[in-house]
């Protein structure tokens, strides 16, 4: 038998040792089982099971969603901030509707976990980075001048194009299995040697990143991210324990009254804690397209591997669909990565004192004080020292030979 022949839907192979011949019929071929070196034919697709499918699209119609929401947040910004309504943004009807749309999104992800493996679900918050996109270039009108328009929005469908490409093959060959998530099992999962050593290797390089973050104040970006993405594998571990409880609760047999479901709560809330507030520092000291492809890039891939050993997902998948779940994974990475590439960057804005000069002597406080504040080798008047940003030409143009009280005096 030459390798690799595809078989068709009614091929049937001979028994071993037999003299018969084989009730093979010939037909089209279908490239959905493949015959390795004699073997037993292997399915390149896996037949979706109920539960799996279930969370697939609940996954997918949560991340959606939470897009929609962010977008008719944004809209309720955009919408405050050019009227003269001095109303916090809080009182707007359209926040609150952004705001009960992301509860309910967060809210139908996190039921998915309960019937999807966490390599399926984890991966598909790329849904909402593909929905925002468009979402923000047909709803909130995000558009560029005709010159900038190849060189941004083709790159963003291409990106788009990548991201649906990837979701498609790691949903295809994902893993097809599913476990009822009782306490027993739970427990059993959490005292399993594997999951402990992973669990130590974490602990332990979380503590490093920490002593970095803390003791030596490295606001490095990837050591902040690092963080969020280690906090977010034990997050999705817990959120499907918890999760998996209260279905199989609801379905008859009570898993609440067992204390695995408290420790799996109090985890899974104090993780998501920390991730909000580590994403929040995150978010003002860098671009926040940055933040959102690198977070997704690292964060899916500890969830996957995670998973993999807490859940044992991928025990009974076979090496070539894992390699293909690999391979869809990384596709939808690199669209991600294009599409979070092309966003612009927001223009940095430094508030200023107003200095109002009268024949060269500025204006004084009611108390005597001077509005121009010291100098301290900084361009950024009535601000924090912050000279990262200062061109060249700047710098140039203030001679070193300038100290701060000479300017003082003048």
């Amino acid at each position: 038998m030459p390798a690799h022949k595809y078989l068709t839907s009614r091929e049937t192979a001979p028994p071993s040792g037999s003299g018969e011949s084989s009730s093979t019929e010939v037909g089209h071929l279908l490239p959905n089982t493949i015959e390795l070196n004699g073997t037993r034919p292997v399915s390149l697709f896996h037949h979706i099971s109920n539960e799996n499918l279930i969370g697939t699209l609940l996954a997918i119609f949560g991340n959606l969603l939470v897009s929609i929401a962010a977008s008719i947040q944004k809209y309720s910004h955009v919408m405050l901030a050019g009227t003269k309504d001095s109303r916090p943004i809080y009182r707007s009807k359209a926040w609150w509707l952004g705001f009960l749309l992301t509860l309910l999104g967060e809210a139908t992800v996190f039921v998915s976990y309960a019937f999807a493996p966490v390599a399926l679900v984890a991966p598909l918050s790329a849904v909402s980075v593909v929905a925002s996109s468009i979402l923000g270039f047909i709803f909130l009108r995000e558009k560029s001048k005709p010159k900038e328009f190849l060189g941004r929005y083709i790159l963003v469908f291409l990106g788009c194009a990548f991201t649906v490409a990837g979701i498609y093959l790691f949903v295809t060959f994902g893993p097809n299995s599913h476990e009822q998530l009782n306490a027993e099992n739970i427990i059993k999962h959490v005292i399993g040697w594997p999951y402990l050593l992973y669990l130590l290797l974490e602990i332990i390089a979380f503590c490093l990143l920490l002593y970095f973050y803390k003791q030596h104040n490295k606001n490095s970006f990837f050591v902040i991210i690092l963080l969020v993405a280690l906090l977010g594998s034990v997050t999705v571990i817990t959120a499907k324990a918890v999760s998996g409880m209260l279905v199989v609760s609801i379905q008859g047999s009570l898993q609440i009254s067992y204390p695995i479901f408290y420790i799996m709560l109090v985890c899974m809330v104090a993780t998501v804690i920390f991730q909000a507030t580590f994403l929040s520092q995150a978010s003002c000291l860098y671009d926040s397209s940055l933040i959102a492809c690198v977070n997704y890039i690292l964060s899916t891939a500890f969830a996957i591997i995670s998973g993999a050993i807490f859940y044992l997902e991928f025990n009974h998948e076979d090496v070539l669909h894992i390699c293909m779940f690999v391979l869809g994974c990384a596709v939808c990475f690199l669209g991600v990565f294009m599409i979070t590439k092309t966003k612009k960057k927001a223009m940095g804005f430094e508030p200023y004192v107003t200095m109002d000069m009268m024949q060269g002597i500025p204006t004084i406080h009611s108390k005597g004080w001077v509005v121009q504040p010291d100098y301290n080798g900084s361009f950024s008047y009535g601000t924090l020292v912050n000279s990262d940003n200062v061109a060249p030409t700047l710098a140039e143009a203030y001679p070193a030979a300038y100290a701060a009280s000479d300017l003082k005096k003048d």
